[in-house]
């Protein structure tokens, strides 16, 4: 790749409405939630960086979707973007999706004869569009919005179709990498939670035909094991201190994951007021509905066993005494473990908090420790293989923001680029 000053010739910029086949507006109103069928999107399905995120989704009844979909059927390969309140968010309809657009959504679906679905997914997040979308908002008494109206008339900056070819190429083989290193990584957080059920919910664990199951208050449980409470288990909110003054790790909120044990974003920030942790402790999200999304968070970013970082105060750190770390992680996960958080909710209507007494109420069957020690033999390298998948995936967002721009604008030429798509990334 060479730098292009100007950029590449045959560039030029058009009215979005010139190279998309349509676009369609969501509904304005919402339909009867439903237990299972078709998604109904909404703007929390729509991440910041571009995907759509389908691990806490909504659904509509078979019945219904007709009607949902009066307008339009998403289908793979449109661009779906949220037009009032939180701007600037985009992300591609994937194969297999069936559903709906939720309020304030729209949809693009590209004209793959004049442009490039994927190049102008891509362009929607060069500082060029970003302007012209600042430019075009309307600001509201509460909320921003794209007028729909006007948005067929706003310009992208667009290359001949084999310079938009290239690019998708390259940005693509970046999105490809991340996806795949997110998928292992899933996959390996499933197989420690599969064997963590096995050992110690079905007492399927190595050598147990030769450990006899006997009656308990909990049901049938290994010979041997007592029964203790989840406070006897594991430390609720250890005491930690950290200095006011020197910038540490914080851990907003927002940087827990619904259904992984990986934290999004670690800042860096002075003070101290907030739950305390070090590497090993599990966060625990206290408030509505945050636990009830599921937010929780397994620590293994910090640079040292030493170190202590700090976060919301909406978090309950749970920290192993008789188990081991993974555990006590894996436990936090399981539903009969947070529906015993739940119960014990208190405070006012969209602010309840669970109340740390609860882990007292809560009883499970010690296994022993040599037991236990076999498991975090098992499960510490997994969980360590999550985290690095995780960590090389930022290399490979901050590599791919870096490019993103550049390729978009034409100030990196890439009409000479003859390499494999699998080299592009490397």
């Amino acid at each position: 790749m060479t730098m292009a000053t100007p950029p590449t010739t045959n560039w030029g910029k058009v009215p979005i409405s010139t190279v998309y086949a349509g676009l369609y507006d969501g509904p304005h109103a919402t339909p009867k939630p439903s237990n299972e069928g078709p998604v109904f999107l909404g703007i929390g399905n729509i991440t910041e960086d571009g995907h759509l995120d389908l691990s806490n989704v909504r659904h509509i009844a078979e019945d219904d979707f007709p009607r949902w979909t009066r307008r339009v059927e998403p289908r793979p390969g449109d661009i779906v973007f949220v037009y009032e309140a939180a701007l600037n968010r985009y992300a591609i309809i994937p194969e297999g999706f069936r559903g709906c657009l939720g309020r304030r959504l729209a949809l693009i679906r590209p004209d793959e004869s004049k442009a490039l679905g994927r190049f102008m997914f891509y362009s929607f997040f060069s500082e060029d569009w970003h302007r012209t979308v600042a430019r075009n908002t309307l600001s509201g008494a509460t909320v921003d919005r794209i007028p729909l109206t006007s948005f067929p008339t706003f310009e992208l900056n667009l290359p001949p179709l084999h310079i938009q070819e290239k690019t998708v190429a390259i940005l693509s083989a970046y999105d490809d990498l991340i996806e795949n290193n997110s998928r292992r990584a899933a996959i390996l957080e499933e197989t420690a939670r599969l064997i963590y059920e096995e050992w110690f919910i079905r007492y399927r664990f190595p050598g147990h035909g030769r450990v006899p199951l006997t009656d308990s208050k909990l049901g049938l449980i290994p010979e041997g094991w007592p029964i203790v409470t989840a406070s006897d288990a594991m430390f609720v909110n250890p005491k930690a201190q950290v200095r006011r003054e020197a910038e540490k790790p914080f851990v907003p909120m927002n940087a827990l994951s619904h259904n992984s044990m990986l934290v999004s974003a670690v800042e860096s920030r002075t003070g101290n007021n907030g739950a305390k942790f070090r590497n090993g402790d599990t966060l625990f999200a206290r408030i509505t509905p945050c636990l009830e999304n599921g937010k929780t968070a397994y620590v293994q970013f910090l640079q040292s066993e030493d170190a202590i970082a700090f976060g919301s105060t909406e978090f309950i750190v749970l920290r192993s005494r008789t188990l081991c770390p993974e555990f006590v992680y894996l436990l936090s996960r399981s539903q009969p473990f947070r529906d015993n958080a739940i119960k014990s909710m208190s405070g006012a209507t969209g602010r309840q908090r669970v109340q740390e007494g609860c882990f007292i109420k809560f009883l499970l069957a010690q296994p022993p420790q040599e037991l236990l020690s076999a498991f975090g033999d098992f499960a510490r390298p997994v969980f360590r293989s999550v985290q690095l998948l995780a960590d090389k995936n930022d290399v490979l967002r901050r590599s791919r923001a870096l490019l993103l721009p550049k390729l978009i604008s034409g100030e990196l030429d890439v009409s000479d680029l003859n390499l494999e798509v699998e080299e592009l990334a490397t």
